[in-house]
């Protein structure tokens, strides 16, 4: 399996820097450790989700629904 390299690991750093700016990535990197964050409680079996809305103010919990 191929496991890049310092040199690999900073042209898709800049790759991405240049594609995405760098006002974005904090918000990229929010979004990407929240949704690390809600896979690893569903895979522990955990009920709440955590939901964010598009303006990234206030997380949401989804209410449970009765089967």
């Amino acid at each position: 399996m191929f496991t890049p390299g310092p040199w690999e690991l900073i042209i898709i750093l800049l790759i991405v820097l240049v594609i995405f700016g760098a006002g974005k990535l904090p918000e990229i990197g929010s979004g990407l450790g929240k949704g690390i964050k809600n896979f690893k409680k569903a895979v522990a079996g955990k009920d709440e989700i955590e939901v964010t809305s598009s303006s990234g103010t206030e997380p949401q919990t989804p209410k449970k629904e009765d089967h």
